[in-house]
């Protein structure tokens, strides 16, 4: 396969899978708020799909889908001294009449509507003259915001045709690199990253995929040299994009990896160094690993999350693993690995949460996968995803490069993740 039909196939694997039951979703939220507020069922005015599914670049395992309601400009009076939480409990109410059985509640900002597959934020606006709304903000006892979401979209569709398509692709591919690699990144805040790397350069143009290999490379290489700063201006509307955690150092490795990916051009790892990068959804390199456990008898046991669950990246988790043995202190594995040492056999690896960005209620799940010869010829690769508390302990048993990697789940959905290697001579 060459590499531009590797991308080719690779994108088509990261497609939105439930484009018609979205679809749906929407239409049905919209008809009940026109009933409600203009006495029609229309499913489909008055209402604008935003976000990363408004703006064509979300990808397979979105789980938040996001949706504003333009409210009749005759009931402003109604609600622009206060009505901030009156405005959003109507909106609450209507749709919870449509969906008495669905979990339906306010959210400082928004109404959201948890479905079992994804949730829906609705906002409920007034539009401006100049084609931006105002929202309702419940915070600090009620205030109205602007936004606008169609100076984003316009700027988005603009670029799409002028560098041949790429912007999209591009920012479809950067989610799959930050969903596999657990980067806290927004999805406004790719594209706007995505659009100032295309804007700056000409290199792409008139590229297709057949150089998506060093367009990858060389996005990378832009992330990891962009200054470390708390926002970014949108791409179109030019507000402000927070920055929930750093990204310079994934993509750094991400710019690495892709550099040894090109220069194993046509040979039988160059899959898999891909995937590296943008996980399992970049064809063939799961095939591979299966076959490498095969050749000991042994089948792989080992659980992909984004099989289990969507999987949308959006906040920050750290895990650490400390490293201890009878008549030795406490060491952190990170320094064991900074400063060369060994990890022998006989330690006992404690795996814990460092720290976590994810609000709220969640639940943690732990991986633990067992690679190399060894483990293969021992049938004992893992890899199992179990639910598990904020650590687990594990001991050094045998030799190979192995994995632990931690998921939290919020709302049914892995919002958080991240890895530790250790490997063990």
């Amino acid at each position: 396969m060459s590499i531009a039909d590797s991308f080719k196939q690779f994108l088509t694997n990261i497609k939105v899978p439930n484009h018609d039951q979205i679809e749906l979703r929407y239409g049905e939220i919209t008809a009940a708020l026109n009933k409600a507020f203009r006495d029609s069922e229309s499913k489909t005015s008055n209402n604008l799909q935003v976000g990363s599914y408004g703006r064509w670049t979300a990808i397979k395992g979105v789980s938040d889908l996001d949706m504003l309601y333009v409210v009749p400009a005759s009931l402003w009076e109604t609600y622009k001294d206060g009505g901030q939480s009156k405005l959003l409990e109507r909106t609450k109410a209507a749709i919870k009449a449509r969906y008495p059985r669905t979990e339906v509640y306010v959210d400082r900002l928004v109404v959201r509507v948890l479905y079992k597959d994804f949730h829906v934020e609705v906002q409920p606006v007034f539009e401006q003259a100049d084609k931006s709304f105002k929202y309702p903000d419940t915070y600090s006892g009620g205030r109205w915001k602007i936004t606008k979401p169609r100076d984003e979209i316009s700027a988005m569709t603009e670029f799409v045709s002028e560098k041949n398509k790429n912007l999209r692709r591009l920012c479809k591919m950067a989610r799959s690199w930050k969903n596999k690699h657990g980067v806290g990144m927004g999805g406004l805040l790719i594209d706007t990253l995505a659009h100032n790397f295309l804007r700056d350069t000409k290199e792409y143009d008139n590229k297709s995929y057949l150089y998506y290999d060093y367009m990858s490379r060389d996005f990378f290489k832009y992330l990891s040299e962009l200054p470390k700063q708390d926002y970014f201006a949108a791409l179109g509307s030019g507000q402000r994009v927070r920055v929930k955690s750093n990204f310079q150092k994934s993509a750094k490795k991400a710019h690495e990896l892709a550099i040894a990916a090109i220069e194993a051009a046509g040979k039988d790892n160059e899959s898999a160094k891909w995937q590296k990068i943008y996980g399992k959804d970049y064809p063939d390199a799961v095939a591979k690993a299966e076959a490498a456990a095969e050749r000991y008898g042994h089948r792989s046991s080992e659980q992909f999350v984004e099989d289990l669950w969507p999987v949308d990246i959006r906040y920050p988790l750290q895990i650490e693993c400390e490293v201890t043995q009878n008549g030795f202190r406490e060491t952190l594995l990170r320094e064991f690995l900074r400063r060369r040492l060994p990890l022998r056999r006989q330690k006992k690896l404690r795996f814990f949460i460092e720290s976590c960005g994810v609000p709220g209620d969640y639940t943690i799940l732990w991986k633990v996968l067992n690679r190399g010869d060894e483990a293969f010829r021992r049938k004992c690769t893992r890899g199992t995803i179990s639910r598990g508390g904020k650590e687990i302990t594990e001991t050094t048993d045998f030799n190979g490069d192995h994995i632990v990697e931690c998921y939290i789940v919020k709302d049914g959905v892995v919002v958080a993740k991240d890895r530790i290697h250790v490997p063990i001579e």
